[in-house]
């Protein structure tokens, strides 16, 4: 579905004035209208209630002027996938009611720092990142929310455990102490229609709530793909590129 981006310019101050503040502001509502929309008619096809769909704005790249204007819209959940960048920002929002989602892999020496800012961590799929995380939201007395990663092509370096082994992840994360198993997250895999990967982490999902009930979120789909995630049952969508526009060929 052909839905062109709205703002792809590279120069993004951190301070913007007050004119090119509005402006910006003007080009991301027109951003989001285009993907709530996107959204509602992907329900539509399958008799879903849009409700049930969260938007996790992914701002990696972006100033913390375009979460504050987010945040303005109505866009309370924000995604980073990168500590340093994330950590800087949550600093900058914290006056905002923001829950921050790290999507990206996280590093096992780095989940202290992330669990003092994100509240739902997407890419789980160790068990020293477990411990790590476990040990840090108890020490920092938090509740994170984790979702289990799926891999669903087996594509090295993306992370993910294999669909056969996230039930037992899952049981991993839901006895300890200071995490609450949310549910599964997944990438569609490169180069081939999404429909049957996220029809797959489907099954996995249902696995995972069979066992675990309050596990009810499946975090699948992005800019290109979030028709298929949502017509297959996800209940976040995390959109960057078609909500904050192209981001710079260099980062």
């Amino acid at each position: 579905m052909p839905c062109p981006d709205v703002y792809s310019d590279a120069s993004r101050p951190s301070e913007p004035d007050a004119g090119s503040a509005e402006h910006r502001r003007s080009q991301l509502a027109a951003n989001l209208t285009v993907v709530r929309d996107r959204i509602q008619r992907a329900c539509e096809r399958v008799g879903r209630d849009p409700g049930e769909v969260s938007l996790v704005g992914v701002t990696k790249t972006f100033p913390a002027s375009d979460v504050r204007l987010l945040a303005g819209l109505g866009v309370r959940d924000i995604g980073e996938n990168r500590h340093q960048e994330a950590e800087a920002k949550a600093a900058a929002c914290a006056d905002l009611d923001l829950t921050w989602h790290f999507v990206g892999q996280l590093q096992v020496n780095k989940a202290r720092a992330v669990v003092r800012y994100a509240s739902v961590i997407h890419s789980v799929d160790r068990l020293r990142l477990v411990t790590a995380l476990g040990r840090a939201a108890t020490d920092l007395e938090r509740s994170v929310r984790c979702l289990v990663q799926v891999d669903l092509a087996g594509e090295t370096g993306r992370g993910g455990v294999g669909p056969a082994e996230a039930v037992e992840m899952a049981d991993v994360v839901s006895v300890t102490p200071g995490l609450e198993l949310a549910g599964v997250m997944a990438v569609a895999p490169l180069g081939v229609p999404p429909g049957p990967a996220f029809a797959r982490l489907a099954e996995v999902a249902a696995a995972v709530r069979a066992r675990h009930a309050e596990a009810t979120w499946i975090s699948a789909g992005m800019s290109g793909d979030l028709e298929a995630a949502v017509e297959h049952g996800a209940t976040h969508v995390r959109v960057g590129r078609r909500l904050l526009g192209e981001r710079p060929s260099n980062r």
